[in-house]
């Protein structure tokens, strides 16, 4: 489009400081060639890069629904908002995820002074902790990483797994499952 190709349509075509054109929407001019024009009002709507017909709010809409080719910002997991207001102390708005950090490290201390099974169930039961806290509060802060199915799936199943494998850890397990005994043997032995 060149400067001034649909001046009767109120939408005129620029080139912009990028190298893109700018395109200026003007509200209130008159569609079709002949019509009377209103008077003009000396706002203007400016976007950069290909538009289409404005929205709702009068704003011009990008055509491409394709994702930028750079991203320059990441949005907000799904409950990734303070936990507490904001006129709480920093701890106070991140106590779901303070919560979770210290079983976990409650768990690795037991693990380390040599209670390993307990030490361990216990860093598995933070994380289930973590799966359910990010399905019950709305608000978790920084225990939100990615949205909220996927975050209590992650929690949920890594938890899991680390209490179950240290119900079966050797020796004397907790549990005992009768099909992982037998494969293990038939590798071993064969």
């Amino acid at each position: 489009m060149t400067p001034g190709a649909s001046e009767a349509s109120g939408v005129t075509d620029t080139p912009g400081t990028s190298g893109a054109p700018r395109v200026t929407v003007t509200p209130g001019a008159s569609e079709a060639p002949g019509a009377t024009a209103a008077p003009e009002t000396p706002e203007t709507v400016q976007a950069k890069g290909a538009v289409s017909a404005p929205g709702p709010d009068g704003q011009p809409r990008k055509v491409s629904r394709r994702f930028p080719l750079f991203t320059r910002d990441t949005a907000r997991p799904e409950g990734g908002g303070r936990a507490a207001s904001g006129d709480a102390p920093a701890p106070a708005r991140q106590w779901p995820l303070l919560g979770v950090a210290s079983l976990v490290g409650l768990g690795l201390l037991l693990t380390a002074l040599d209670v390993f099974r307990v030490g361990t169930m216990l860093v598995g039961l933070a994380l289930v902790g973590g799966a359910l806290l990010r399905w019950a509060v709305p608000d978790v802060g920084m225990l939100a990483v990615r949205s909220r199915f996927t975050d209590m799936v992650t929690y949920g199943a890594l938890g899991t797994a680390i209490v179950l494998l240290a119900m079966m850890a050797q020796p004397e397990p907790w549990l005992e499952i009768p099909f992982l005994d037998d494969t293990l043997h038939f590798t071993i032995s064969s």
